[in-house]
């Protein structure tokens, strides 16, 4: 006699499984909530503790595509590269610049990278 495997038995399980079953017809208007839901939390941060939400009340970083009402995602755990939008703070209020690189005249503290715009679409 041969021994082809050997170990631990486990029991069989014969608990029912729920399935899909075949279409025939009409489809179901409830078929879609079997799809999962897209959670932004997953799809745009990276980092949740070092995530903030900013919204923006006023028109004066037009010139950065940054409109009212737009939320901005800042990621204080990234590093910012040539040409990246950062929050900083200056002169003791919060401002968005272009981050150069190079070494700046005026002093600022780098509060976190702009990751995402949000746009308000109404």
């Amino acid at each position: 006699m041969e021994i082809f495997s050997s170990g631990k038995l486990s029991k069989i399980n014969n608990n029912h499984v729920s399935g899909i079953s075949k279409q025939t017809g009409f489809p179901s208007p409830a078929a879609h909530y079997a799809e999962p839901s897209i959670d932004l939390h997953d799809e745009l941060i990276a980092n949740r503790d070092a995530t903030f939400y900013v919204r923006i009340d006023g028109d004066e970083l037009s010139n950065y595509n940054i409109l009212d009402k737009d939320v901005l995602l800042i990621d204080r755990s990234l590093t910012p590269k040539k040409n990246d939008l950062v929050l900083v703070v200056l002169d003791g209020e919060f401002k968005v610049i272009r981050f150069s690189g190079a070494s700046l005249e005026t002093e600022f503290i780098l509060w976190g990278l702009i990751s995402y715009i949000i746009h308000y679409a109404r």
